[in-house]
């Protein structure tokens, strides 16, 4: 981990000292993000029952959040070159914090609602561009060791945030979930306004057509999504779908006339790029769809209870974070694409497996294949972000950002639509689990096509380290 900290000469980024406050800085905003959406699934029937609305309402309280950060990604990552990296960030971590004190004090289902949303618009600040941040903190020769780190922080997160719901709800009432951002939230906005790196903003204007289109577009699409997985109605689905197909039409559109697109589109040029977009897309999937389909694996057909249910899903995360590190570490010394490629062959493995488990199964033939799923995905998420961020020009960082923020998003949100879809169709569980695999095979060949591309780009960087180059 000193590594991380240690000044080279013709080092770009920070120096070294200064890194770790702006480190911790992002580590804090991550995990209020990440550990809120987990956090407030464990609390959802205790928000009910204390608002007295039904089960069906109160998921609403999850759903707009998360429906609200993905409508935003893009927006944000694009609005950050007009007001700086380190200012969004700032005023994205302070307005979670501040709806999270409105969500606590709230006595209503709409009012929370309310600050639910308010609260999804500061993490889509703060997702869509942490990962350009991280190439801003660090060096390039560093990247892929930053970006793994970054793994293993969101993995814990998600680790963490059932568990911690489920202790805060032990000993108080729902809204001290929410409370629980306030100390936490201060901290990482002092931080993060003295740590994070100052830049210069881009010149012009900001393309607000694309950002409506972009809006209505990702809205448009997550409603259908959860919809299609929730027994919306066949024709309100695709009304809803259609509305998102017409505004991602117009998008486009804008997007090749805009003088300062919101994402433009010169950056799918870049093949590694493109590959590795679909490639961490199409894993998505098979992540979000698993998480869901083995919920019901685990409890209808194997009769586990719901704590055993989530002590069976620690080897996943619990995998990630020691793997994660390790291969960001080894992406910034080998190709990518193809520690990238490894872990997705392994993940396709493990989901293959467990499609294939028996209701009598025991606890440790679960265990193996869940921790060989999250080896798998440990192995290919850093040195995919690292091929993801870096692949494109220092002055696209929070466009990339904003687009594989936004990727990993749909890829989970498809997946758990996915599963209620199938689930609705009378399918077994295990149907699902097999389209995970498939869906990391389409990811997988995503990332073989790009390994020629990495090798080359990686002798192009060993080359210019020979000459004496950055």
């Amino acid at each position: 981990m000193s590594r991380l900290f240690a000044t080279r000469p013709g080092d770009d980024g920070l120096p070294g000292p200064e890194r770790r406050l702006a480190v911790l800085a992002l580590i804090l905003g991550t995990l209020m993000a990440v550990v809120d959406t987990t956090m407030v699934n464990i609390a959802l029937p205790s928000i009910a029952a204390g608002l007295d609305v039904s089960a069906s309402r109160a998921v609403w309280v999850t759903n707009l959040f998360q429906i609200t950060c993905a409508a935003f990604l893009l927006v944000f990552a694009a609005l950050s070159e007009l007001l700086s990296r380190r200012r969004l960030y700032v005023a994205g971590v302070a307005v979670f914090t501040l709806a999270a004190l409105g969500s606590a004090l709230s006595q209503s289902l709409e009012s929370l609602l309310v600050f639910r949303a308010l609260q999804g618009l500061g993490a889509a600040a703060t997702l869509s561009i942490g990962p350009s941040i991280y190439r801003q903190i660090f060096p390039s020769r560093l990247l892929g060791s930053a970006l793994g780190l970054s793994a293993l922080v969101v993995a814990a997160g998600y680790a963490a945030g059932p568990a911690i719901g489920g202790v805060l709800l032990s000993l108080a009432d729902w809204p001290w979930l929410f409370a629980l951002h306030l100390p936490l939230g201060a901290v990482a906005v002092v931080l993060a306004w003295r740590a994070l790196p100052r830049e210069v903003a881009r010149p012009g204007g900001f393309d607000w057509q694309g950002a409506l289109f972009s809006v209505a577009m990702l809205a448009g699409l997550f409603v259908a999504m959860d919809g299609a997985g929730h027994g919306m109605p066949a024709g309100l689905v695709a009304a809803w779908a259609g509305g998102s197909l017409t505004a991602a039409l117009l998008f486009l559109w804008r997007q090749r006339r805009a003088p300062h697109p919101l994402l433009p589109l010169s950056l799918f040029a870049e093949r590694r790029f493109s590959l590795a977009l679909a490639a961490q897309g199409c894993a998505f999937v098979g992540q979000g769809l698993a998480f869901v389909a083995l919920s019901f694996l685990f409890q209808q057909a194997m009769g586990f209870s719901p704590l055993q249910t989530a002590w069976l899903f620690t080897p996943w995360p619990l995998a990630i974070m020691l793997v994660g590190p390790l291969a960001g570490r080894l992406a910034d010394r080998l190709n990518p694409s193809l520690l990238a490629s490894a872990g997705l062959a392994l993940l396709m493995a493990g989901l293959a497996s467990l499609a294939r488990l028996e209701a009598e199964a025991g606890v440790v033939e679960v265990l193996w294949r869940m921790a060989l799923c999250g080896i798998g995905f440990g192995l290919f998420q850093p040195p995919n972000n690292r091929e993801l961020i870096g692949s494109v020009p220092r002055e696209r960082s929070a466009n990339a950002s904003g687009a594989m923020s936004t990727s990993r998003t749909v890829g989970q949100s498809l997946g758990v639509a996915l599963v209620g879809a199938f689930l609705a169709a009378g399918l077994a569980v295990q149907a699902t689990l097999w389209l995970g695999a498939l869906t990391s095979l389409l990811a997988l060949l995503a990332s073989l096509a790009r390994l020629p591309l990495a090798a080359a780009a990686q002798r192009e960087r060993r080359a210019v380290k020979a000459a004496g180059g950055d």
